[in-house]
């Protein structure tokens, strides 16, 4: 058969260790066989991004601005025992830390559902988008430890000079102090990421913060959505027949687990990156899990939602066969090209992509599957392979629905 031809490239952000060897096989086996596939290729393994003072991160954070979608392997963050195993000359900060500072975006997570593995919570029959904010809160705060009695304090000093001051608390004994801070236009980026986001996915979007206690900081959040909201969404949701919905997150979380899903739940930070496990692990894998970036004027990039999968990869450098589930890795270049054909008009790239995502749930629903997958598996008797067999297995399925 004639390779789908490409007009614009995909920004290829390649990674670490066993998600690194995972990316090559899923390129040589699923794509390159089928697609002209044009990218602009950067190398964030951490070794390349130690050579090159992380630079390179920037530059395919940048080159994601400019062509519009990009996809990524996973990558290290280092810490200080990796700064050792890699003899690293810096402690580099996390890739998907830059690049959403660099697109301003806001983190999409949803399950990959199929037939044989069910929900943990029965009454979930579809699956539920978490929109983390990524950006600010606890994981850009200020903190140290209280040494003993003593009063702390809260000062903003404006350009001007004026200043506002509050007492956090006069300690009687030794404690723990922490500063978070977050932007309106932040918050305003996050706010229409999601409401356009749920646009297009075509799905109710519900928020929850804790505005009755945190009545300047969350309230900040839950005041910005209902502006943008009110001014810039509300007739567009109404004519899609979709509705935003705001709550107390205790009572979002309630609603959650009494749903049937089908709807993006929007989260501040923190909230964002302990809902997503849960909702992960509650649909079946993390492995099981697509992320994309997105930013406010329409930027993506594709990625999965877990790491690199060390403990495979120390065992693949010994010759051993590992059975890595590749599935999220393989959703993330389907929804790239799939994205990059809708913005191009290249409908046999989109329709490439959809029959690649087929191809793989047909291959998890036949029962064949990575050894993550083979314990949740209800109604099916499994058979366990390894990752490149999987990757085979998927590629005969795709080329029967090609007709190649």
């Amino acid at each position: 058969m004639e390779k789908i031809k490409m007009t614009t490239p995909l920004v290829e952000m390649d990674g670490d260790e066993m998600t690194r060897i995972l990316w090559r096989s899923i390129k040589d086996e699923l794509i390159l066989p089928f697609v002209d596939l044009k990218t602009e290729y950067y190398d964030l393994g951490l070794p390349n991004r130690d050579a090159t003072g992380d630079q390179v991160t920037m530059d395919a954070a940048l080159a994601n601005k400019k062509y519009g979608v990009s996809v990524k392997c996973a990558t290290i963050t280092p810490n200080a025992q990796r700064m050792d195993e890699y003899k690293l000359h810096e402690m580099w900060k996390s890739p998907n830390g830059t690049i959403r500072a660099v697109l301003d975006g806001t983190v999409f997570r949803a399950p990959i559902m199929i037939d044989c593995i069910k929900p943990v919570v029965r009454t979930w029959k579809k699956p539920i988008t978490i929109a983390r904010h990524a950006y600010g809160d606890v994981y850009k705060c200020t903190e140290f430890r209280v040494p003993g009695p003593g009063r702390a304090e809260l000062r903003f000093t404006g350009e001007d000079g004026a200043k506002q001051e509050a007492v956090i608390y006069d300690f009687e004994c030794p404690g723990v102090l922490q500063g978070s801070y977050n932007k309106d236009d932040s918050i305003a980026s996050f706010a229409r990421s999601c409401f356009a986001y749920a646009l297009d996915a075509g799905q109710d979007l519900w928020f929850g913060a804790k505005d009755t206690i945190s009545k300047k900081y969350d309230h900040t959040f839950k005041d910005i959505f209902q502006e943008i909201y009110d001014a810039e969404y509300k007739d567009k949701f109404e004519a899609a027949g979709i509705t935003y919905f705001y709550s107390l997150i205790d009572d979002i979380v309630a609603r959650v687990i009494r749903s049937e899903g089908g709807f993006i739940w929007a989260c501040k930070n923190y909230d964002g990156d302990v809902m997503s496990d849960m909702v992960s692990t509650a649909f079946g894998s993390l492995a099981m899990m697509t992320s994309v970036l997105v930013s406010p004027d329409g930027k993506y990039e594709y990625e999965a939602a877990h790491g690199t999968v060390t403990r495979h990869y120390y065992r693949w450098l010994k010759g051993e066969k590992t059975s890595t589930n590749p599935m999220a890795t393989i959703f993330a270049w389907t929804g790239a090209l799939k994205k990059r054909g809708e913005l191009d008009g290249l409908s046999d790239l989109v329709a490439f992509g959809q029959a690649l995502e087929e191809a793989s749930l047909q291959t998890l629903n036949e029962g064949v599957m990575t050894k993550d997958l083979c314990a949740l598996a209800e109604g099916i008797t499994p058979t366990p392979v390894d990752s490149d067999s999987f990757i085979k297995a998927i590629r005969q399925r795709l080329e029967a629905k090609l007709g190649a």
